[in-house]
Order: C-alpha cells, then structure tokens, then sequence
C-alpha cells in the first residue's frame, strides 16, 4: 500500500512538471499570437531615436540597423496606440541624469551616455531565454522642458513577443514616478 502511493506522487510529481514545462513556451505562444510580429518600437515612428554607438552590433544583428518603416509604425499604432513621445517640464541635461538614474534601476546596461547630444544607449538582456534587446533614449528641448524619445529593438527573431513595448512601458512610468518624486 505504501508503494502504490510512493508510485502515486512520483506520478503526480510527473504530470505536474510535465505541465510546467510545456506551460512556459505555450505562455510565450499565446502571448505571441496576440501581438504584431515586429521586434522594433519607438515613441517616434517618423523619426525613431538613432543608434549610434551600438550601430555596429546592430548592423551584425540578424534584425540590423535599420527601422522597417510605415508597415512596422502602422502594426506598433494599432497595437500599442499609448506609446508616444514623452513630455518634461525638465531641462534635457536634468531629463537625462533622471533618465539614466532609471535605466541603471532596471538593470539595462549603459553603453553609452552623451550628454551633448541628449542620448543615451543601453542593452537589456532577458532572464529566461538571455535575448540581448538595445535600446536607444533621445532628448531635445521641447517648450517648456523636453521632449524624450525611446527605441526598444531585439537583435533576433520576428517577433518581440511584446517584450519592447512593455520595457518602453515600464520606462516611462518609472521615469515620471522618479521626476514627481523628486519635485515633490
């Protein structure tokens, strides 16, 4: 009798690991299904945020340098129509250090910070599967303060699974928590 429910548990240990392990890619499947297969969102379809110090990485990247244009920026409107550019009461030079300070608590990585330019470029690596995403921040005066715009873009695969629009998501909120914090 105590082996049968030995034999039991290991069994239900079994299934239970068995729906574990096929619940990760299904989650990403479902997840896939609902999204536009594009793996490049900015705040600014017209004219996304440039990378300059990550060109090179970029141009080597299967998904390249360059932005795909008026099909990509019509999927991102229709799928994520609040991603936008971002308005600030706040000097560039002041938006920037806020803006780096965020990027540093979300773990990206900075490549580079140029301050003349009002630019910032980093990359963020996923956890589970360690897809390298970069990303690109722009800031030009804007009356009365500034203007931010960002580009989340994967190096792999056609689709992003929504991952760079919800990193550019994640940003901005953590961005305008950080300013009213630090005006109040």
């Amino acid at each position: 009798m105590r082996r049968q429910r030995v034999g039991r548990g290991y069994a239900y240990v079994g299934v239970l690991l068995s729906v574990l392990g096929a619940g990760v890619p299904l989650f990403h499947y479902a997840q896939a299904r609902r999204v536009p297969a594009i793996h490049d969102i900015t705040t600014d379809t017209a004219h996304p945020p440039v990378f300059v110090a990550l060109a090179a990485v970029r141009t080597a990247a299967p998904n390249g340098l360059a932005y795909a244009g008026a099909a990509v920026a019509a999927a991102q409107r229709q799928a994520y129509p609040d991603i936008g550019p971002s308005l600030s009461p706040l000097p560039p030079a002041t938006l920037l250090a806020q803006a780096e300070g965020v990027a540093r608590a979300l773990g990206w990585e900075i490549v580079a910070l140029d301050p003349q330019h009002g630019r910032l470029e980093a990359t963020d690596t996923s956890l589970l599967f360690g897809f390298t995403d970069d990303i690109v921040l722009r800031i030009v005066p804007h009356e009365p303060g500034s203007q931010l715009d960002i580009r989340s873009m994967s190096r792999v695969g056609r689709s992003d699974v929504g991952v760079n629009a919800q990193r550019i998501r994640r940003f901005l909120t953590q961005l305008s928590a950080t300013i009213a914090r630090n005006e109040g």
